[in-house]
């Protein structure tokens, strides 16, 4: 058992390494080897765990997912507050806060969807995750009473993907702030 677990330790830190390894030098960069340095293990080690780099970029993948899995706890006091625009609000700006917390997790993530253009193998990964992940964010909408169906919440993926794209690479000098943009693609998207 205690073997397991450190496995799962080391998995996540090549999987971490592998996710700095494509916001550092992109796809063309991603290789074990290049996992192995960054990381700081012997080299073969991340191979050892990752045999194919399909199987390297679905670990990629899924630690993105762990990643940017939300807290329960990150909206304070949601289960007892109204369920309207402004609680709305403040799960858009939990998204965007976790996406902007490690830009690494964010460039990977835009780094890999570049290479699911390029790679069916990749585009399958990737897909299967966004979808779920979307299913998940209408269901969640859903209970909670939100103000939300599946075509706003459609446009806040859109837009909030745009917003993140412009914050990591060449942000445009709008005069908004975050936050800001945030409330306004609530009231806008929410009408």
């Amino acid at each position: 058992m205690g073997g397991m677990a450190r496995n799962d330790v080391r998995r996540s830190a090549l999987a971490d390494a592998g996710i700095r390894v494509l916001a550092e030098e992109g796809a063309r960069g991603l290789t074990h080897r290049a996992v192995d340095s960054a990381a700081g293990v012997p080299r073969g080690t991340a191979s050892n765990y990752f045999p194919t780099r399909d199987q390297l970029i679905e670990a990629l993948v899924d630690r993105i997912e762990e990643r940017l899995t939300p807290d329960p706890e990150a909206v304070p006091h949601a289960a007892t507050r109204p369920r309207d625009r402004a609680l709305f609000a403040d799960y858009v700006r939990d998204v965007v806060r976790r996406l902007a917390a490690d830009p690494a997790v964010s460039l990977a993530l835009f780094e890999l969807r570049l290479e699911a253009a390029r790679r069916p193998a990749v585009a399958e990964a990737l897909g299967a995750w966004r979808q779920r992940s979307f299913q998940d964010d209408i269901a969640f909408t859903d209970d909670a009473g939100l103000p939300a169906g599946r075509t706003e919440i459609t446009l806040f993926h859109y837009a909030i993907d745009g917003l993140m794209l412009d914050r990591l690479t060449v942000p445009l000098d709008t005069g908004l702030s975050i936050d800001e943009a945030v409330d306004e693609l609530v009231d806008r998207i929410l009408r």
